[in-house]
């Protein structure tokens, strides 16, 4: 579990340096380019929120609640900042030198039973089941499909892991990479602009299919946005 201050994923944010011409306002992966459904598609869905978390949630350690889980009957979404989380398998780039906080485990695992590969696989992180909110009460368990949404791009994901009970708003190396957020566990992330959907009821198998999740996320979006 990656947790950090809002002043270190602000600097993290103002080391990256783009290399490339903004990205016009569609959504985008890093691997299949220009989506059928774009974020302005998905957040126009997200504009309201109904709440159904009991309270709200803080972004990191120290902070004020101030983030809710809101639902609607086929997704449930918040608004948030970007932790990167590095857990699970050690890869060159996720590994206890490069990230003090790193853990071996995921809550979930691949089909053959090992830990989440975090450097490769798009995966987004639940708070932790509560009385504040229970994610599985709402559809939302290991394999759910998700929508992470930040500065036009999107990047389809499945939950993967669990945090803190209070905290909320991270996702592993491979989606920060995806949305092209620098994905350095210590330094990287960003302190705000992020939008989490995931659809309720929604579960790839197996969990580290990424081509599957990437093409159920259209889908479910498509369901979601009601863009055919």
């Amino acid at each position: 579990m990656r947790v950090q201050t809002l002043t270190l994923a602000a600097a993290g944010a103002a080391l990256l340096t783009p290399t490339t011409l903004p990205t016009p306002a569609a959504s985008l992966t890093a691997h299949s380019g220009r989506h059928r459904i774009t974020a302005t598609d998905l957040l126009a869905r997200v504009h309201d929120c109904k709440q159904v978390s009991r309270g709200r949630f803080r972004t990191d350690a120290g902070t004020a609640a101030t983030v809710p889980v809101c639902g609607t009957d086929r997704a449930v979404f918040w608004k948030a900042d970007l932790d990167i989380d590095c857990d699970g398998r050690v890869t060159a780039h996720c590994n206890r030198a490069a990230d003090p906080a790193f853990s071996a485990a995921t809550a979930f695992q691949q089909s053959d039973g090992r830990h989440l590969n975090a450097e490769t696989l798009p995966y987004v992180v639940v708070p932790g089941s509560s009385r504040r909110w229970n994610h599985r009460a709402y559809g939302i368990r290991g394999g759910a499909v998700a929508a992470v949404i930040y500065k036009g791009r999107v990047q389809y994901a499945v939950v993967g892991d669990t945090g803190p009970r209070d905290i909320i708003g991270e996702a592993s190396y491979a989606t920060a990479k995806g949305l092209d957020v620098n994905p350095d566990p210590r330094v990287g992330g960003v302190p705000s602009g992020v939008t989490y959907i995931v659809f309720r009821d929604s579960a790839i198998r197996p969990i580290e299919d990424r081509e599957t999740a990437q093409a159920e996320g259209e889908r479910l979006a498509a369901r979601f946005t009601g863009v055919n």
